[in-house]
């Protein structure tokens, strides 16, 4: 994830998210936390014909310019996402159906150099980057 996202999650709340291409997708509701790093890893944006469907988007590759949240992905692809409850806790299988629709492999997860049980980072027996939570202070619940 950039640097230039801000000093806290809630300052990402209420930016106007932009995609790949310039378009706009809609506007920040809720930032979800990893479970393991506490760092922000996922937003909310909501789409629809009318906005009643809250979408995930991964920050991995997000930049903040001024009121404005640049994704590195295409309108069409936030749409496309699966539908997931923003209404709480975001369970690893999950994450790891939004990981696979957005192409990303999940931080923390074996490579394809990688032997099986190594994950580029010391193993703690947990599974690093599992999960999240939306962040008290955006707009979701805990």
């Amino acid at each position: 994830m950039n640097a230039p996202l801000g000093d806290a999650p809630r300052s990402l709340t209420g930016l106007h998210v932009v995609d790949a291409d310039g378009a706009k997708v809609g506007t920040v509701q809720q930032v979800y936390r990893d479970d393991a790093t506490n760092d922000p890893e996922w937003i909310t944006v909501r789409t629809g014909l009318f906005g009643m469907r809250e979408t995930f988007i991964p920050l991995a590759g997000a930049r903040r310019a001024g009121d404005e949240l640049h994704v590195p992905h295409a309108k069409e692809t936030i749409k496309a996402a699966p539908r997931i409850d923003a209404d709480g806790h975001l369970d690893p299988s999950e994450e790891a159906e939004l990981y696979r629709h957005y192409g990303m492999a999940r931080p923390g997860a074996p490579g394809p150099g990688d032997a099986p049980g190594t994950r580029g980072a010391p193993d703690t027996g947990g599974e690093s980057g599992a999960g999240g939570r939306p962040d008290p202070g955006s707009g979701g619940t805990s």
